[in-house]
């Protein structure tokens, strides 16, 4: 995932939910149950989806 969105030059956040109780807690309001979970702007990705990725960042 990190590699896919550096590559890309994709900036983004990286939270660890088992660390970060405000992450766990923004997790938890996503309704997921799984990592990676994903959001770009008001959609959420869960697992790493390459292909909903690039759709949804406007990757070719």
């Amino acid at each position: 995932m990190r590699e896919f969105l550096s590559h890309h030059g994709v900036s983004f956040t990286e939270n660890f939910v088992d660390k970060d109780p405000e992450a766990l807690e923004a997790f938890k309001k996503t309704g997921s149950r799984g990592t990676p979970t994903i959001l770009v702007g008001d959609e959420t990705v869960i697992g790493f989806d390459r292909g909903r990725l690039e759709q949804l960042l406007g990757i070719n």
